[in-house]
């Protein structure tokens, strides 16, 4: 079984900055990629960004784009998630993801941390 843990979340005034990681842990798994998603209370998660182990080539949601930046750890089995400009609507549980090739062509995800929350104050 492969672990991921999330850290790093916490409560932050609006405009700061944040620095989630993503440690993989556990059997060899050959990871594709690696993601990170959000669920906010009462609403659906949603994909925040992925990033391609091989290539580097990342993808964002249009709400995060030019705040939020997916890189990966040298070891790569870490991933980070730095968010700056955070606003309110950022609130919510972060979670990351990992994907193998087989599971990137089914658009799915293998493996998912038990979430770090993310509290945005105004």
């Amino acid at each position: 079984q492969v672990q991921l843990v999330e850290s790093g979340g916490r409560s932050v005034q609006a405009g700061g900055s944040l620095r989630l990681s993503c440690a993989a842990s556990g059997r060899t798994f050959s990871s594709y990629a690696m993601g990170w998603f959000r669920q906010a209370p009462g609403k659906e998660r949603e994909f925040v960004a992925r990033i391609v182990w091989t290539n580097g080539l990342t993808i964002y949601t249009d709400s995060v784009k030019g705040r939020f930046t997916i890189s990966r750890g040298d070891a790569n089995n870490t991933v980070y998630l730095q968010m700056n400009s955070l606003k309110p609507e950022d609130t919510a549980a972060y979670y990351c993801a990992a994907q193998s090739r087989l599971a990137a062509f089914r658009q799915e995800y293998d493996y998912w941390g038990q979430g770090t929350q993310v509290f945005v104050s105004s």
